[in-house]
């Protein structure tokens, strides 16, 4: 399957790993890479993840710390958001 990362999912990704980044450059290149390889191997087998909270979605815990949520689209996985699980979920405003 292909592989797409949503604007929002970018985003969230960058913001991630500049936040690391503050504290560990290390640590945050690592959870990069996390973040990336766990993406690339949902496009593998896209029924890893479970059933997200909304609709359509799909959610793999990358890390105690973070979730990927995708959505699969014929033969595409959308990342749509990295979230930390400390964030509420859904967000109130639905934004993805």
């Amino acid at each position: 399957m292909r592989l797409e990362w949503t604007a929002n999912a970018k985003q969230d990704l960058r913001e991630i790993i500049t936040h690391i980044g503050a504290d560990d450059v290390s640590a945050a290149r690592r959870m990069n890479g996390r973040f990336r390889t766990v993406a690339r191997l949902l496009a593998h087998s896209p029924f890893s993840g479970k059933p997200g909270i909304l609709p359509g979605t799909r959610e793999f815990v990358v890390h105690p710390s973070y979730r990927l949520l995708y959505r699969i689209k014929g033969e595409t996985v959308s990342v749509v958001a990295l979230v930390h699980t400390a964030r509420e979920w859904p967000p109130a405003e639905d934004g993805i």
